[in-house]
């Protein structure tokens, strides 16, 4: 279809591919080589950062960093509940168990006094989440972490270039995780990174992320035949030099495709200003979205469905937002988080990427409003099907 509007689409392009070249003219594609360490450094100085580790994906930063702050069998996380589940997943990759905390109705991310609720004697920690790209609210979570002695990490798979109070998401825990996935705001096609003020977690992280056995490549650099020692259980969570040759570049253009990002993000509110059948999103006057995502709450009359296969028949991408974690089925939970569960029925992703025309932007609205009065209960027409 020639005037479809996909969903997500990433912004790569002559300068991705020229950096790609030279690491194939370089002889060494593979992990931790000199493009990998050369994107650390980036990552290190753009954060200001203790230490920074390239992984292969966000999934095995958040593992990472629950390894390195001890996180064992018989200890509870508590995590934001209204996100991808991979936080929820990283505690139990340890043998933890994820303790889920419910959101704000306004801004989908994790509610600090359900996080307050949820401490008990087996709490060790908490993974905040920067929902969709919106920053959390880290001085209320800390301040949670400090009372009570726990670990805070920062989700911000989503946010990399989104700010809480003029801090950039990315350096608002004591270690926080990003994700370079291809619907990102800076992407590799896969990759991810931990971020972490202590140079020792950096430094335990990128060691477990070899095997335990630290960089071939450096080893290669020593003169005889260093032959390594495997003292821990590690994994090959390494990111290629290929996909660290495109973050490099991809890292510098941030401000531009965020910048774009936020054009779409402030039509779409213009257009969807009188729109009485949904809810766009809330930015609070203290922070700054990454618009990884556009997200918007539909009424509850309004079958999401039935929009969606509208929108869908006229090749404009759209998604379900994103997950209530304790409703699925691998946790097996029983707990509730009723605002997260809500949000989980009735979220609507529309096209969101640095490529949107206005144009675009002006026929997704169009169609959003047309499938939304052919699906909602009040103006649904007699003998359509809910």
């Amino acid at each position: 279809m020639t005037d479809e509007i996909t969903l997500v689409h990433a912004s790569l392009g002559e300068r991705e591919l020229a950096a790609v070249a030279e690491v194939f003219a370089s002889g060494w594609p593979a992990g931790q080589g000199p493009r990998g360490k050369a994107l650390e450094a980036q990552l290190k100085q753009r954060y200001n950062a203790g230490g920074a580790v390239a992984v292969s994906n966000c999934g095995a930063a958040l593992h990472l960093a629950m390894l390195a702050f001890g996180v064992e069998p018989g200890d509870e996380v508590i995590v934001a509940d209204y996100t991808f589940p991979a936080p929820a997943h990283a505690v139990r990759y340890v043998g933890a168990t994820p303790v889920f905390a419910d959101v704000r109705a306004d801004t989908g991310t994790v509610d600090p006094q359900a996080v307050a609720a949820l401490v008990g004697p087996r709490t060790v920690g908490i993974i905040a989440v920067d929902t969709v790209g919106l920053p959390a609210d880290y001085t209320r979570l800390q301040a949670i972490a400090d009372r009570h002695g726990l670990f805070l990490v920062e989700d911000a798979a989503c946010a990399v270039g989104a700010t809480y109070r003029g801090r950039e998401a990315g350096t608002l825990a004591e270690v926080a995780c990003l994700s370079f996935h291809g619907r990102k705001g800076a992407t590799s096609g896969e990759g991810g990174a931990l971020i972490a003020t202590d140079p020792a977690i950096a430094a335990d992280a990128r060691l477990r992320s070899s095997f335990g056995i630290g960089s071939i490549f450096d080893q290669a650099q020593v003169v005889g035949l260093p032959i390594p020692q495997f003292t821990e259980i590690g994994y090959n969570f390494k990111l290629s030099d290929i996909a660290a040759a495109i973050l490099q570049v991809q890292l510098a253009r941030i401000g531009e495709l965020l910048e774009r990002r936020s054009v779409v993000a402030a039509q779409y509110a213009e257009l969807f200003a009188d729109e009485e059948l949904l809810t766009v999103p809330h930015v609070p006057s203290d922070r700054t979205h990454a618009w990884q995502s556009y997200v918007v709450t539909l009424d509850p009359g309004v079958d999401r469905a039935g929009v969606a296969t509208d929108l869908r028949a006229q090749g404009i991408g759209c998604g379900h937002g994103t997950w209530a974690t304790h409703l699925q089925p691998v946790f097996d939970s029983r707990q509730t988080c009723p605002v997260s569960a809500d949000l989980f029925q009735r979220n609507l992703a529309i096209p969101m990427h640095a490529e949107l025309t206005a144009h675009q932007v002006e026929r997704v609205v169009a169609a959003v409003r047309t499938a939304l009065r052919a699906n909602s209960a009040s103006t649904r027409a007699p003998g359509r099907a809910a």
